[in-house]
């Protein structure tokens, strides 16, 4: 509504409600009416103490996510909270929504290795291994000691279908962490991708002998033991760690790319495992 037409609309109103009418030229007087009561400012939001955040690493994925993103709303600029947020995210399989806190977050913070891990993470979840790659190189360039960029970038190359440089990554975080499960494992499924199911074996037993091994590393175990045929041995595996419908689910998946009789599933714990 232009201004005319909504100076006659206040005219007729007027009008129809019996009040007197005033030329829209007259002017308005401070003492015609009283002053609006001056209204409390609402109070900023605080931010969450560091005891209350260290709290929330004990929530399910779903109240993490509500908790960082309230966080990451209350100050965008906060690398911590953009980095919870999307490690919330991923954990409830949102890894394109995770992608993006992630970038976010980088904005202000554009050397913060544990966003550059995040953000990779989430690229090689989503199977985009490629994207990934930039923030791993970067995260490697932020921290030459840590093995965890080196791990992610061999998952990404691989991903890229970019073999020898996989074949490298894997390799220089094993040099750094000979004795952590992640990136043996990482590299056992690298191997087994390649058909050396019997190299990947021996790494992945490595792997779970140690201390940080975790489900994944074990399941990625059973499903190489299975896929060289040894279905009693993979059943074993896995009934060590999952629910009797899972291991039915994997056992299937297994008979059928084995060529043994039994519906095709998916395998629940797939590679890449610890360590992202």
């Amino acid at each position: 509504m232009c201004r005319k037409r909504a100076l006659v609309a206040t005219v007729l109103a007027s009008l129809l409600l019996g009040q007197a009418f005033l030329p829209l030229a007259a002017p308005a007087f401070a003492a015609d009416a009283p002053k609006p009561a001056p209204q409390a400012a609402a109070p900023a939001p605080v931010k969450a103490s560091p005891q209350q955040r260290a709290e929330a690493a004990r929530l399910d994925p779903l109240a993490r996510a509500a908790f960082w993103g309230s966080e990451f709303e209350i100050d965008p600029a906060d690398a911590q909270a953009g980095a919870g947020l999307a490690q919330a995210l991923r954990g409830l399989g949102r890894n394109d929504d995770a992608a993006e806190a992630a970038t976010k977050a980088l904005v202000a913070n554009p050397n913060d290795e544990t966003l550059l891990l995040e953000l990779a993470r989430a690229h090689i979840a989503r199977g985009q291994g490629f994207y990934a790659i930039e923030p791993a190189r970067k995260a490697a360039a932020t921290n030459p000691k840590d093995w965890r960029p080196l791990t992610l970038l061999g998952v990404a190359y691989e991903q890229a279908e970019r073999d020898d440089e996989a074949e490298a990554a894997h390799r220089q975080a094993l040099a750094l962490a000979p004795t952590e499960a992640a990136p043996l494992a990482n590299y056992a499924m690298h191997l087994a991708a390649k058909g050396d199911l019997a190299g990947a074996e021996a790494q992945l037993r490595r792997a779970a002998t140690l201390p940080s091994a975790t489900i994944q590393v074990r399941q990625n175990l059973a499903l190489v033991v299975g896929l060289q045929g040894r279905l009693p041995e993979a059943e074993k595996l896995a009934r060590a760690d999952l629910p009797p419908e899972q291991v039915a689910n994997n056992l299937a998946y297994l008979r059928a790319a084995t060529g043994q009789a039994g519906a095709n599933r998916s395998w629940d714990s797939l590679k890449a495992g610890g360590g992202q």
